[in-house]
């Protein structure tokens, strides 16, 4: 059996050691883009391996693509291979920003046509409270010869741009809604969004607990926000294509799946003086 979207946490307790699986913790802090490894040197899931987000998850900035933009496919592919994904591997992904950076590496995966990746449900939150081992020792990752096939892509600005006048079109903004309405805006240099995108923020798809609410009641908030949009046409954003990430695998836990991310999201946009921004609840 393989898991695609969620894990929880007495399955993953039943699969540590498996050879077959592959933990990967992406902990990691805007502010502090450290702490993920320093967190994980001094302690993690056992058989867990790290990635960074900035150095592993994303390619390099330019001023002009955005804080995270998309990695290249083959580099990406090969560095999951130093960490032992193969072909076959159950990948299952955590973090403690209640799935933020998880699900990034989720929505890469399947971008290169790996369906078995999952989140661990409830994050490494969920794994303590339930009395998980932590352990400090450095686990023995091997190489996986990681193959790359055709999986769901990611939009570009362009395609946004093309895109706005569209009817069909839904743009889903994950942002905090005062960042989405221009307020408060800290980490990009323009505030606001990008005109026609409606607001989810990807918080919203949480329980109290951190752990990701029932299907039946995401497919409901999710089927309010499309508003008669069919998924395929639905585009995620955010800030830098992390968050927006969560409401991608949201969608696809609610049974609504075929929406697309744009990956280089509001600090792509904003960065073209040229491209309409505009402020507000709409």
């Amino acid at each position: 059996m393989s898991f695609t979207t969620l894990v929880d946490v007495a399955t993953l307790a039943g699969h540590l050691g498996d050879p077959d699986w592959r933990v990967v913790d992406v902990r990691h802090q805007l502010s502090d883009v450290g702490y993920g490894e320093r967190a994980h040197a001094a302690g993690h899931i056992p058989g867990a391996v790290f990635l960074h987000c900035d150095r592993d998850l994303s390619g390099s900035p330019t001023g002009s693509n955005g804080r995270h933009p998309w990695p290249g496919r083959d580099r990406l592919a090969a560095r999951l291979g130093e960490i032992g994904i193969g072909p076959r591997t159950q990948v299952v992904a955590y973090d403690d920003a209640q799935g933020m950076i998880a699900g990034r590496l989720w929505a890469l995966l399947r971008w290169l046509g790996h369906e078995r990746v999952a989140l661990l449900d409830g994050g490494l939150q969920a794994w303590q409270a339930a009395g998980g081992a932590m352990t400090a020792l450095p686990a023995n990752a091997g190489r996986g010869g990681f193959e790359v096939n055709e999986g769901a892509g990611a939009g570009t600005a362009d395609d946004v741009l093309e895109r706005l006048e569209t009817p069909g079109m839904r743009l889903v903004d994950a942002r905090g809604p005062d960042r989405y309405r221009g307020e408060n805006e800290t980490i990009d240099p323009v505030g606001g969004h990008i005109p026609g995108a409606v607001n989810r923020f990807f918080r919203d798809n949480l329980r109290a607990d951190g752990r990701y609410k029932p299907a039946a009641e995401l497919r409901a908030e999710w089927l309010a926000v499309l508003a008669g949009t069919l998924p395929e046409q639905v585009v995620h954003q955010c800030g830098s294509g992390v968050s927006a990430c969560h409401n991608l695998l949201a969608m696809e836990i609610a049974g609504l799946p075929g929406s697309r991310l744009y990956a280089g999201s509001w600090s792509e946009w904003c960065a073209d003086p040229g491209r309409p921004c505009v402020t507000g609840d709409r």
